[in-house]
């Protein structure tokens, strides 16, 4: 695996099974926002591979090395709307571009609700649009929604 890539696991536990072994990848530039997210993370699953990306570009490597692991592609992309160089919006346009990476569902991370935003999100394939910080019932309600 690409030393870009670092994989958390953290041994705590919440009682849901239903989202046992779920993989997520999250891509976030801002280090408290990212660890802020990964917390809310481990707090709602019992089992799961984060990945975590700070660029979109780190994130496509993040998906190759995966693919190229044969382990397959997350089952989830926590994407943040803004990102240095390439920006979520575009990163989300090149995902839903590609067939091996179309079927991500993927969910806009964001600090503000702008309407442009919002939809530009929408119509190039976010599942849904979530404002920073995450809670755990932000991320169960998704989850929910996607099942």
């Amino acid at each position: 695996m690409s030393a870009t890539i670092r994989m958390l696991k953290s041994p705590e536990v919440k009682l849901d099974k239903r989202y046992h072994g779920l993989r997520i990848l999250l891509v976030e530039d801002d280090p408290d926002d990212a660890e802020l997210t990964v917390r809310t993370l481990r707090r709602v699953f019992l089992e799961r591979d984060i990945f975590l990306a700070a660029e979109a570009e780190e994130a496509l490597r993040c998906l190759e090395d995966l693919n190229q692991e044969r382990s397959g592609p997350p089952d989830l992309i926590l994407l943040d709307i803004k990102l240095p160089r390439l920006s979520g919006m575009e990163l989300l346009e090149r995902l839903k571009s590609r067939p091996d990476l179309r079927g991500i569902p993927v969910v806009m991370l964001t600090g503000s609700l702008v309407s442009e935003h919002i939809q530009k999100s929408y119509d190039l394939g976010a599942v849904t649009y979530l404002l920073k910080p995450i809670t755990e019932d932000d991320i169960l309600m998704t989850l929910s929604n996607l099942t």
